[in-house]
Order: C-alpha cells, then structure tokens, then sequence
C-alpha cells in the first residue's frame, strides 16, 4: 500500500469539500464513474464519496437551486491527489480508454495534473505529485509553471503487464482546494490571519497559492474570472463549504472568507 501524501501529513490540510447540487444522483454518479470515488453513505438529501472508506467529497440535494455562476466567487476546483504517478497513468490510461474529456492537462513541476469539469460545472484536478525533494524552492517560494504534460511518457512509465485503474486508491485525498475570488490580497491575508498559511507563489496579481508546513499548495485564490466578485448567492449550486483538518485546533468550528464561503475545521491528521 502506499504512503499517505505529504499534502495531507501537515499541520493544515484540505479534508472534505461540500458541493451542493441541482441533480445530486447525476453528480454522485459521474464522481463514482469518472473520478473513481466510491459511495460511502447516504443520509436525507446528502451523498458521501471518498476513497479507501476515506470521505472525500459531500454531495447535497438541491434541486432547485440555480446554476453556479463562474464569474462569481466559488469554486474554481476541488484536486484529488492520487498517491503515486502510476496511480495518475492508470487513470489516464482510464479516460483515453472511456473517451473522458479533459480541459486540459499540464506539468507544473511540483506535479503532474488533468482537469476536467463535473455535469454542473465544478472543476476537477486529478493528479500527482512529484517528490518533494525534486520541488525548486527561491526561499519560502515554490517554483511553479504551466508546461505541456507528457501523456505518452507517463502512460510509457507503467508497469508491464498493470492491472489497471481500479477507482481511487487507499490514500488518494483532497490535496488542494482552488478558490475564485474577488481579490486575490484579500483572500491571501485571510488564509494567512486565520490559518497561519504561507503564500508561496502568486501569479502576478490575479491569483495566489498557500500552504501548510511547506506543501505546494492547499488553497489557491484566483480572480481570471471573478475580479471584483461580491458576496456568493446561497441560492445557487456549486461550492457548499471546504472541511480543513488541523493538527492545532481541539474543537470544530466554521468561519467564513470574505466571500461568504464556508470554511469548517476539524482536529486531527488524516
């Protein structure tokens, strides 16, 4: 079995994320089939997804909210980190087999990541980090870039002879949580004030990424299509509340960003 990924083996990592949904058996399927989650439990109007009998993602029943509005401030994606860069292969391998369509595919140099888009808009990342060790730091800043991914390389760099994607994997987690906002500063002194994270890379002035005991990233803030976004509208679909997991706190509590989104923390490692 693998090891748990550092991203989550911090002080404060990222442990569930809540959407709520327009057609939540729709949504709760195509996390099932595409992402490779399993259902773990079902409770009133409420779907838990996870991996390993890990919950991972929370899916709320609200038929009829209104679409989510991506010049809002929202959710921008929700990462699944998968332990291990055949882990990523497999499913690649996967989504080529199943003709998943993707929105894009980069190499980050930290990490190796595909994005895609749920049924009612919410993005997705699934990926896998490179080691730690092989992360190029400038001081308390980490060298990021968007570069092609090398699809045929890393599907090249499976085992022969591999069992291939079987969903999730045991230890596959939220590894970071990618936020619009209204103003990046904004969102960058919260993070900082509340949860004590560091900024270690900002993208000019439209987006900002933080962390936790030196991952890459946990949260990242951006405003390519939200500049200037208010207050969120509780009445639409898309991003319910982000759960993070603190080694320094002894009792749940939730607070709210300057976007009204809600951010809970719960005690604990994973």
């Amino acid at each position: 079995m693998s090891e748990m990924p550092f991203a989550a083996t911090t002080p404060v990592s990222v442990a569930r994320v809540g959407l709520k949904a327009r057609d939540a058996e729709a949504l709760a399927k195509f996390y099932r089939d595409v992402v490779g989650l399993e259902e773990l439990s079902r409770g009133g109007e409420t779907i838990s997804l996870g991996a390993g009998g890990k919950p991972l993602l929370e899916i709320e029943a609200e038929p009829a909210a209104k679409p989510d509005d991506p010049r809002s401030a929202g959710l921008f994606h929700t990462a699944f980190l998968l332990p291990t860069r055949t882990d990523l292969a497999r499913w690649v391998k996967h989504a080529i087999e199943k003709r998943i369509p993707v929105s894009g595919a980069s190499d980050h140099l930290v990490s190796e990541a595909l994005y895609l888009n749920d049924p009612e808009g919410n993005g997705i990342e699934i990926y896998a980090d490179r080691p730690r060790d092989t992360w190029l730091w400038n001081g308390s800043s980490v060298e990021m870039a968007t570069q092609r991914l090398d699809i045929d390389g890393l599907i090249a760099a499976m085992p022969a002879g591999d069992a291939g994607w079987r969903g999730a994997p045991e230890n596959s987690v939220v590894g970071h949580v990618h936020l619009r906002v209204g103003d990046p500063v904004v969102a960058e002194d919260w993070w900082r004030e509340e949860f004590g994270f560091d900024t270690v890379a900002r993208y000019g002035t439209d987006a900002v990424f933080l962390s936790s005991g030196g991952y890459h990233h946990h949260i990242g803030a951006n405003r390519w299509q939200s500049a200037g976004a208010g207050m969120r509208d509780p009445g639409r679909a898309g991003l319910s509340w982000v759960e993070m997991r603190s080694s320094e706190t002894r009792s749940e509590r939730t607070v709210q960003d300057p976007w009204g989104t809600a951010v809970r923390v719960v005690p604990g490692k994973a």
